[in-house]
């Protein structure tokens, strides 16, 4: 009932995927880079909501690096361009974000936010463990092109 196409086109399919699919992981890697850098526009035009969020007064020095590793480190990510360290950046925030910030309302709250910063953190870890795609700036700066 599944089946519905036929062998030899459903191989075509398979190997048309197994052929891109790093544009896949880079289109996510693209997309949270983009992401991060609109949250980081969000705290650069957001002071205060951004110490209200934290629940805490932050050190300068503190808010300035969220800002600068989400709008810098977002950017890395979009071109991929020290892709992992681009990542390794973000991630001491998201570490914050989950276990400091989020974790007190728990999961399924209105705003799913530990949720999405789990996932966001999710996938930092992926994308420094395994690089940028063949889609990068690094793909082509380390030679593989």
């Amino acid at each position: 009932m599944f089946n519905v196409l036929q062998p030899e086109r459903r191989q075509l399919i398979h190997a048309w995927q197994w052929q891109h699919n790093s544009a896949g992981f880079d289109i996510i890697r693209i997309f949270l880079g983009f992401a991060l850098i609109v949250r980081g526009i969000w705290f650069v035009m957001n002071p205060v909501a951004v110490q209200e969020m934290a629940g805490t007064q932050l050190a300068d020095w503190i808010v300035l690096y969220l800002k600068a590793a989400h709008l810098v480190g977002g950017a890395m990510l979009v071109l991929g361009f020290f892709t992992r360290i681009g990542a390794l950046i973000q991630i001491p925030i998201l570490l914050e974000a989950v276990f400091f910030v989020h974790m007190r309302r728990g999961f399924g709250s209105p705003d799913q936010s530990l949720e999405l910063a789990a996932l966001v953190l999710f996938l930092l870890v992926v994308i420094f463990i395994f690089g940028a795609g063949m889609y990068s700036m690094d793909y082509r700066r380390l030679g593989r092109s």
